[in-house]
């Protein structure tokens, strides 16, 4: 199998906190993968794991077949690790433009001393490159009316296109979404939808995403893991994820899954969020 992400045996403490006791999973190229869980189970700490911003207390995480426990964050970012935050993270006072090419730094060839000599080496072409990749990502989430807004000035709806626009402007193989649909109504939460699902088609990017919105991630995922406590209790299709008894007790509070019919379980899990 061709996994573009395989997580062995990860567990991540906080002195006494455990944040996750031994999770195992594996992610195919080209897959939209999602993590799902109450509040707290973990699945942000998971992400971070991945990103390089915490280092698991034990276990092992492989990309592309080789192990990244002991890169950095900006060194798995240069291997194509992208993500977006649960908490915009933004320059609130740069463009839009000006903040999608920020993304685009890892890319960049020029150094301080080539880049001085902006018209006498290829540091200008290097630049033109660069601005027409971001203005295509620009065209892909429908920014170009605000691409020289200063990004403080959007709508919220509208930042998270621009964070995501950041975290493709990378090029990533990877990109891991953290909540990309939190706070937006429904119609933003339907545009996010479909760019994440272009995304993963048209760009071919191998997506992991936190959400809360079990519509969303029935509708979209290829396949759903599921968190609580920090432990993996589930995996597998969307359907047979939401009919898995431990899932119901865990996400929904229920205690008897005959209680609740399977048509009601995707709105009851909104609600729960």
């Amino acid at each position: 199998m061709d996994h573009a992400l395989e997580v062995r045996g990860v567990s991540l403490r906080f002195g006494g906190v455990h944040a996750l006791t031994d999770v195992s999973f594996a992610i195919r190229k080209g897959e939209l993968f999602s993590i799902i869980g109450p509040n707290g189970a973990g699945k942000t700490s998971m992400v971070n794991c991945i990103s390089g911003r915490y280092k698991p207390t034990e276990g092992e995480i492989f990309f592309g077949g080789k192990s990244i426990n002991r890169l950095k964050t900006n060194a798995r970012a240069s291997l194509g690790i992208g993500r977006t935050f649960q908490n915009l993270a933004l320059f609130h006072h740069m463009t839009v433009l000006d903040n999608i090419m920020v993304g685009r730094h890892h890319l960049l060839k020029n150094n301080f001393i080539t880049g001085s000599l902006y018209w006498l080496t290829g540091a200008r072409r290097e630049e033109l490159q660069h601005r027409r990749k971001v203005e295509e990502i620009i065209d892909f989430l429908d920014l170009q009316s605000v691409r020289k807004a200063p990004a403080g000035t959007l709508s919220y709806g509208l930042r998270k296109r621009v964070e995501l626009a950041r975290a493709m402007a990378l090029e990533p193989q990877l990109i891991l979404l953290d909540e990309p649909m939190a706070g937006m109504n429904l119609e933003e939460k339907e545009d996010m939808a479909r760019y994440i699902v272009d995304l993963n088609e048209e760009f071919g990017m191998t997506v992991v995403m936190i959400e809360h919105d079990m519509g969303v991630v029935m509708d979209i995922s290829h396949r759903v893991m599921v968190l609580d406590f920090g432990r993996k209790i589930a995996e597998g299709l969307p359907g047979d994820v939401l009919a898995d008894p431990h899932v119901r007790k865990a996400y929904l509070g229920e205690e008897d899954p005959a209680l609740v019919d399977p048509s009601e379980a995707s709105a009851m899990a909104e609600s729960a969020a």
